[in-house]
Parts: structure tokens; sequence; C-alpha cells
């Protein structure tokens, strides 16, 4: 029985969707202003991971995902460049989704970009104007946090704090209260803007999220997920926006992704301390970012370092060179024993908050138990095939040796029949300086690319 840590609840809970198997799921998406960072890449592996895991489990999963494609930092960099915002918007996007494609993280049904849903914000407007919870003053239309009683039952606070996504944050003296955010945007010289009953202007950060999962999944729907710099104000705001409006809970499951650090601090474009997921993935395949990011519990801070990567690249070929050994095994009554040992072991771990660490290491052991015996066939290339539905890191597919490559392996092995081993490590180290390896074993030779 799956269950999730629910950050409203800070407390384990059973899995369990608002209606059967249906499950509506809405993850917040990036602001298109500059390349994508490492951080970001991590936090969206793991809520392609959890979507995936889901529909591993019978799941129906509609993955919601906005792109604010209009935003105070994309005004900025388009003033910057000298250029139009929606060029910095569209150019940024077209960098996250090639991104989003080379880290096989596909399981998002929809995005949303917010300019598409102005009508759909301008009606949350209004109707937060109508019921008493919004103000005018001079910049815009402003949310009175002080209306909304339950205001801080996320973050279990309602001050700001230091890793709080606080960039955002619309300062006016006029304000209320201190933590009033802001709706509507009144327009400003040389600033996009929407003409609309609500006068001229464009969406503030909080509103466009509540206006684009009502459009989709109405005032409530099963899980939320993000980071965990979101939960104060952003989420506070969403709860806050939507439930003064429908009068009942948002989210069933609140599911937080925790930071990635750089030399033990959060990673953020603001510091300056940060490598673009395209950096990453011209120094490492997708497979291995994958796995060193999944590999981890999605509630534990990463620490990021070159001896992450070379951790994940190692254990990584550890399981496919057991694939590869696994295609000229057979299934025993011995080896069937362990793997049914092992998948309930793997899926306890996984239904307990999607615990990685250990469910990779019911893995490994069974990695271990079956090289013992070296037994072990079909039975347990079908049981990774179907992990891999989620993980996605593992490679099935049969190496294609080119041909001078195959004829050299071919004259090695009637090297070492012919007891002739110097010129069978010769040959050897003639296929290393091609680019593969050679490992010997007890049925036939099995190579890979270096």
């Amino acid at each position: 029985m799956l269950k999730l840590y629910n950050t409203l609840t800070r407390k384990k809970e059973i899995f369990k969707p608002l209606k059967d198997k249906k499950v509506n799921m809405f993850v917040c998406g990036i602001t298109p202003y500059n390349y994508p960072h490492i951080g970001n890449g991590k936090t969206y592996l793991q809520f392609d991971f959890l979507a995936k895991y889901l529909r591993h489990k019978n799941y129906d999963v509609f993955y919601l995902q906005n792109i604010t494609d209009i935003d105070d930092k994309i005004i900025k960099k388009a003033n910057e460049e000298k250029t139009d915002w929606k060029k910095i918007a569209r150019k940024f996007e077209k960098v996250y989704m090639e991104n989003m494609k080379a880290l096989k993280i596909d399981s998002i049904n929809k995005y949303a970009r917010a300019t598409d849903y102005i009508a759909e914000i301008v009606s949350q407007v209004k109707r937060l104007i109508e019921k008493g919870f919004a103000y005018k003053i001079s910049d815009g239309y402003y949310f009175d946090i002080t209306k909304f009683k339950e205001y801080g039952k996320l973050a279990k606070r309602t001050k700001q704090q230091e890793d709080d996504a606080i960039s955002r944050i619309d300062e006016n003296p006029e304000k209320r209260n201190k933590g009033d955010f802001c709706l509507w945007k009144f327009r400003k010289e040389n600033e996009p803007y929407w003409e609309t009953d609500i006068n001229s202007g464009r969406p503030g950060w909080h509103i466009e999220d509540t206006a684009i999962t009502e459009k989709f999944f109405g005032p409530q729907y099963d899980l939320h997920g993000g980071a965990v710099d979101l939960i104060f104000p952003h989420h506070e705001a969403e709860i806050a926006q939507m439930e003064s409006l429908s009068k009942k809970p948002l989210v069933k499951y609140w599911v937080h992704a925790a930071f990635l650090n750089i030399k033990k601090e959060k990673m953020s474009k603001s510091k300056g301390n940060f490598m673009t997921m395209e950096e990453l993935l011209n120094k490492h395949k997708p497979e291995v970012i994958r796995y060193s990011f999944l590999s981890q519990h999605y509630r534990t801070p990463i620490e990021f370092s070159e001896e992450l990567m070379e951790d994940a690249k190692n254990s990584l070929e550890r399981i496919n060179d057991f694939i590869l050994k696994l295609k000229e095994q057979k299934d025993t009554a011995r080896s069937g024993k362990i793997l049914e040992k092992a998948k309930k072991e793997f899926e306890d771990n996984m239904d307990d908050d999607l615990n990685t660490p250990n469910a990779l290491a019911v893995i490994f052991n069974l990695i271990r138990d079956l090289n013992k015996i070296n037994e072990g066939g079909k039975k347990v290339l079908k049981f990774l095939k179907e992990i891999n539905s989620f993980f996605g890191f593992l490679e099935f597919e049969e190496l294609k040796i080119p041909k001078e490559i195959a004829e050299l392996v071919k004259k090695r092995e009637e090297a070492r029949k012919s007891q002739n081993y110097n010129e069978a490590d010769r040959i050897r180290n003639l296929i290393e300086s091609k680019g593969y390896t050679i490992e010997d074993t007890d049925k036939k030779p099995v190579i890979k690319k270096k």
C-alpha cells in the first residue's frame, strides 16, 4: 500500500485519490528566463519518477505542469538584451523542453502557459475582489492574507525565511499587510499588458497556478508537487486564493522535493552557483544523471559533485553488466525464490514514500545473490524491465559491435584456445584502444563500449 509524505500534515499517509484510481497531479513549472539548472533537473526528474510509478501502480494519472511565461524576471532579461519578452520566454522554454526530452522526462500530459489562461486568471481575481479577499492600490490588486484565517497552514508560519522563494515578493508601502501578494499588476510603461475589465495589466505570480488548475481539475485535486522553497509563500498563496473561493481543501497531498546543493549551498541563479542542465548533459549520459538523482530520496538534499556522478556511473555499469549476463542464463526454482523475495522487498520500499535508496539496495542484493549461483534469466529480466518503466536508466538493447571489433574478438578467442596468451593480450589491448572492453565469462566474452 503506497504511502507518501504529506507536507500539509507532516506525516506519511496512505495514498488514496479523491476518485477511485484517477489522479490529477500538478507540479509548478519553470519561469523561462534563463537556462534550466541541475536543481531544476533534479526536481522534474523526481516528479517524472513519481508520475511513472503511480502509473506502474495502475493509477490513471493526468500530470499538468504550468509555464510562467510572463514574469518580472522575463521582462528584466528582455530589457537587458534589448529584445521582446516573448522571444526570451519562448527561447528558454524550447531549451527546457530539449533538456526534458534528453533526460527522458516524458510523463507530463499538458504544459500550460500562463499567457494562454488570462481569462481564467481574471475570473479568479474578480471573484476574490467580489468576496472581499482582494483590494486595490496604486499598482494592482492584492490579496489580504488576514482575510484567510488558515493562511500559513502548509508552511506552519506566515512570515518569510531565508530559503523561501522571496525574489518575487511584491513590495508596495500601500499594502495592508507585509505578506499581502499581488494578484493583478497594473500596466507599466514598456511592459507587456492585457486589456481586461479589471484594468490593463498582467498576472501576479501565484494566481496563474490556481487559475490553470481550476480550469483543468476544478477547485480540488489530488497531488501538488514542487521544490521545498516554493512552500512559502507560493504554495501558501495558492491555498489562500483557491480555498477562499471554494471553501474546501485545494489539494489532498502536498509533495515537496529537497534542494540540490553545491558546496553546501542551495543552488540558485541569484547566487550564481549553478550548473546548467546543458552543461551536465554534455558531460554525462542521461541515464547516469537519472540514476544519480533518483538513487537519492526525493526529500533528502543532494550535495552535487563529480564524485556523485562517478559513483552513479559505476553503480549503473554494475546493473547493466548483470543484464548482459542474464541473457545467457536460465531461470531455476532457486533463482525464482530469490527473485520473489526481492520483488516484495523492492515494492515495500518503493511504497514507503518512494524509498529509492533502499529499493536500489534490494536490486544490488538480488544481483549479488544471483551472481553467486550464476542463475536467473527471463523472469529477472522481465522484472528489471518493469522497474525501468519508472527508473528509465537501465540498458537492455544489445550493443551493436562493429565488424572490425567482432573480427578481433574472434581472433582473440582463437589465440586463447591455442594458448597463445601473448597474442590474446595484444588483441585485447587493440580492442581497448578502439573504445571497447572485453570481459571473459563461462560462456562467451562480453563486449562493452568504454
